[in-house]
This record gives structure tokens, C-alpha cells and sequence, in this order.
């Protein structure tokens, strides 16, 4: 009898044990801004590709076709399937921080992927400091221009904080320098085709540049292909991008491009941070993930993002 009783104990233990093991279920919502954009689709695929292999966890992602009011319906529905954490890149950081606030409050984990919303309702925020690159990118330009010439800035989405900072930082330090002055400042939404657009119209209009900033890689893509449509060799600009990609690494190889910054996906990121609220634990308010210059001096001793 003894025997059974301790042989019992012994299953009951092993039972308890092996359930304590099993991981708890985790449902993640990853409401994305758009996945027409690459550098945006590289960091759905960058969560997809991280939260894959753990068990329990489910991942699901939206696509707000490039619209607020969709991403605010994404966000509306994740919190209606009662997921356990929601991670969400806001288009608009203003108009959307009623629902993500909203979330936040009703208990739902928010965790936000490298754009803000207005406040502090948001368990934690992970990005590059957008700022400090913006504020390198104006000196390095003021540098290579010695002080004196003609900027074309083509701005990201002109609602996402990102693109904010990297406007407003970067226009601080240019006050600094007189000589210099942002001849055209146009919206390229972070895309190719609005920014061939928005180049496009600017040579039309006969706005003289000597540089551009671009504020995403892909934009700078897009200056060149409408500056070779027009006859302009992108190799007599300085043009600056932002988010090291492959194509901007060639670029700066050929000497088509002078310098970029890097900005991870923060993917890998978000993916520790919503497994670590899932399992109870208390996460940082603010990551702050590294960027690093990237010009024909070092071009080849970093990898580019995707």
C-alpha cells in the first residue's frame, strides 16, 4: 500500500510538473501601418519570423493599406479578440492615440513599434531615436556641403512621428548653418513612386538642389530613378537616406548615394518584449535600439538591415 501511495505521489508530481512546463498560450496582434511599403513588410516578417518558433504563441497582423481610419478599425478588432499583447506602428500618432490609449487602460499591454502616440498610455515603446539620426544626417550635409547650398527634403508620412522628428531635428541644426537652406520640402510617404512624384515635379518646377535628404532609403530609390529620368547623374548629389538597406548599400558602393543611416526593424525586439509581458514580467517604458552612419568609408564592414 505504501508503495502505491509513494508510486502515486510520484505520477501526480511528474503531472504537476509537465504542466508547469507547458508554456501558456500567447496571443499577439500586430497591427501594421502598411505592408506595401518593404522596409515595413521586412518588420512583419522580421515578428512573424521571431515569434514562430515558440510554442503557445499566436501572431496575427493587419494591414492598414497606408489609411488611419483602417488601422484604428485593426486595432478596434484586435481588442475585440482579446489579444495579450498589442503591438501597433501608428500612422498617425495624434488620431490614434484615443484607441490605443483606450487599450491601454482597459488592460491590454500596448507596446509601440517605432512611432509614438500623443502621452504616456503605452506599456512600451521600442525604436531608434529618430532625433539623434536626423540631427547626424543635417551635419554630415552641412559638412559635405561646406556650408553653403540647397537642400531637397522628402519627407515620410507627414502624421508618423518618425517623420516628424526627422524633420523638425534635422531643420534645428540646419538654423545652425545660414548658407544652407531646404529649398523643397516634399511628402514621399516613405514609398519609391511618391517620391519619383515628388522629385519629378520639383525639377519641373525649376527648384534648384544640390543635396537631398531623404527620409527613408526607398525614397532615395525613387530620387534617383527621377533623376536619371530627367537627365541628372545622382552621383554629382549628396543624397543621405535613411534605413541601410541592400539597395542603399549598392548606392553608396557606386558612389550614387553618399550616406545612410541604419534602422532596424526593431522586430526582434517587440518579439522579447511581448514575451517577456507574457510571462509576467515588467518591461523597460523605453528600448532605444542602436543606429550607425553608413558611407563609402564602412559601407562594407555592415550588413544592411534586409
Amino acid at each position: 500500500m505504501t508503495k502505491t501511495i509513494i508510486s502515486l505521489a510520484g505520477v501526480l508530481l511528474a503531472a504537476a510538473v509537465a504542466v508547469a512546463a507547458e508554456p501558456r498560450p500567447l496571443s499577439v496582434g500586430f497591427a501594421q501601418d502598411t505592408l506595401a511599403n518593404d522596409w515595413r513588410m521586412a518588420q512583419a516578417e522580421g515578428l512573424q519570423a521571431a515569434l514562430a518558433a515558440q510554442p503557445g504563441v499566436t501572431l496575427t497582423i493587419t494591414d492598414g493599406h497606408g489609411e488611419t481610419a483602417r488601422q484604428v478599425r485593426d486595432i478596434e478588432d484586435l481588442i475585440y479578440r482579446k489579444v495579450d499583447v498589442l503591438i501597433a506602428s501608428p500612422r498617425d500618432g495624434r488620431a490614434m492615440t484615443p484607441v490605443l490609449s483606450a487599450a491601454h487602460r482597459g488592460g491590454t499591454p500596448v507596446v509601440l513599434l517605432t512611432r509614438l502616440i500623443d502621452g504616456t498610455d503605452y506599456t512600451s515603446f521600442i525604436a531608434p531615436d529618430d532625433a539623434a539620426i536626423a540631427r547626424s544626417a543635417a551635419r554630415y550635409m552641412a559638412a559635405q556641403l561646406k556650408g553653403k547650398g540647397n537642400i531637397l527634403m522628402l519627407q515620410g508620412v507627414p502624421t508618423a512621428t518618425t517623420a516628424i522628428a526627422r524633420t523638425e531635428a534635422f531643420l534645428a541644426v540646419l538654423k545652425q548653418h545660414p548658407g544652407i537652406r531646404v529649398s523643397a520640402s516634399k511628402v514621399g510617404n516613405y514609398l519609391r513612386a511618391d517620391a519619383i512624384r515628388a522629385v519629378e515635379e520639383v525639377i519641373q518646377q525649376g527648384v534648384p538642389f544640390d543635396a537631398i535628404y531623404a527620409q527613408s532609403d526607398s525614397m532615395a530609390a525613387g530620387a534617383r530613378i527621377a533623376l536619371r529620368k530627367a537627365g541628372r547623374d545622382p552621383g554629382k548629389l549628396i543624397i543621405v537616406g535613411i534605413d541601410y538597406i541592400a539597395e542603399a548599400r549598392e548606392a553608396i558602393r557606386r558612389g550614387e548615394q553618399s550616406a545612410s543611416f541604419t534602422y532596424p526593424t526593431c522586430a526582434a525586439e517587440a518579439a522579447a518584449v511581448a514575451l517577456a509581458i507574457g510571462r509576467g514580467e515588467q518591461v523597460p517604458k523605453r528600448v532605444v535600439v542602436d543606429s550607425v552612419m553608413v558611407t563609402r568609408d564602412n559601407v562594407e564592414r555592415i550588413q544592411p538591415i534586409f
